[in-house]
């Protein structure tokens, strides 16, 4: 038999070659288009941003830095922490913030030598939204108090001396933060809110302002931990001491976790999505 009897296997074997690229780019194909079928899920979800004083940071390191980031401030509309140079009744932060647009309020009873818990309060209208924010939370602390006195009065801590002392010193701090905030106390200390830059400078000028410190990568407030200096803080920020006994037993030691505690009156201005905190943990 001749060579031209000889089968093109080259021939043969490209075609094969060809086959099987031509069925790889099939299903390369059809798997694209099912991960495109598929739903994207949240690719935010935990993150969380943090704006505020770090705990452990040094205060005036952190007034100086949020003043200087401020007064460099180009940008659209966006969200700031407003903190105060003193406690605050939901009056006097009405009249602070006249003219500006707020997410929400930060509180907490200042109870001299006792650690008590923040809260972030949502608040679209002042004082109206702060004052229904309160009576909320003065509520949820009588029965905090209320728990406290079932707790000191069961078997378990009358056979202990210092658990009842414990629970006794819980029920009294509870009800002061409960009688502080029913009565409109002066315990806002900060607030989020919302401008553009030259509307933040102005803000940052007026009497009782410490600080504006502009958080314009903030988009969802429900992912964001806002942790304002205290009032009475001056060096470093640092967990306050409990002079009390039972120090660390669950007197509000700490409301990072906390929910917010408050809507915003029915009527007031569309609420802006995710107000709801994270809360910051307490610092001195």
């Amino acid at each position: 038999m001749g060579d031209d009897a000889v089968p093109p296997r080259r021939s043969r074997s490209a075609v094969l070659s060809w086959l099987a690229l031509g069925c790889a780019l099939v299903v390369l194909v059809v798997a694209g288009a099912q991960r495109r079928d598929r739903p994207v899920g949240d690719r935010t979800v935990g993150e969380v941003t943090r704006v505020g004083v770090a705990d452990g940071a040094a205060v005036p390191a952190y007034l100086g830095a949020a003043g200087d980031e401020l007064a460099r401030l180009d940008a659209p509309d966006g969200y700031a922490l407003v903190s105060f140079a003193a406690y605050l009744t939901p009056a006097r932060v009405a009249t602070t913030l006249a003219g500006t647009s707020v997410s929400a309020v930060v509180a907490r009873v200042p109870l001299p030598g006792r650690q008590t818990e923040i809260v972030r309060i949502a608040a679209l209208r002042l004082p109206d939204d702060v004052v229904g924010g309160m009576a909320e939370v003065a509520g949820r602390k009588d029965r905090e108090a209320a728990d406290y006195r079932a707790r000191a009065a069961a078997p378990t801590a009358a056979a202990d001396a210092e658990l009842r002392r414990r629970y006794d010193t819980g029920a009294a701090v509870a009800a002061r933060e409960a009688a502080g905030y029913r009565a409109g106390c002066a315990c806002v200390y900060a607030a989020v809110v919302r401008g553009a830059p030259d509307a933040l400078r102005a803000l940052a000028g007026r009497p009782g302002v410490r600080v504006v410190d502009p958080a314009p990568e903030v988009t969802r407030l429900d992912r964001t931990v806002f942790t304002p200096p205290l009032p009475e803080q001056r060096d470093v920020a640092r967990p306050p001491a409990d002079a009390g006994p039972g120090a660390g037993g669950g007197m509000g030691d700490s409301s990072e976790a906390a929910p917010t505690v408050s809507a915003p009156s029915p009527t007031g201005r569309p609420r802006v999505a995710g107000s709801g905190p994270p809360n910051p943990a307490p610092t001195s």
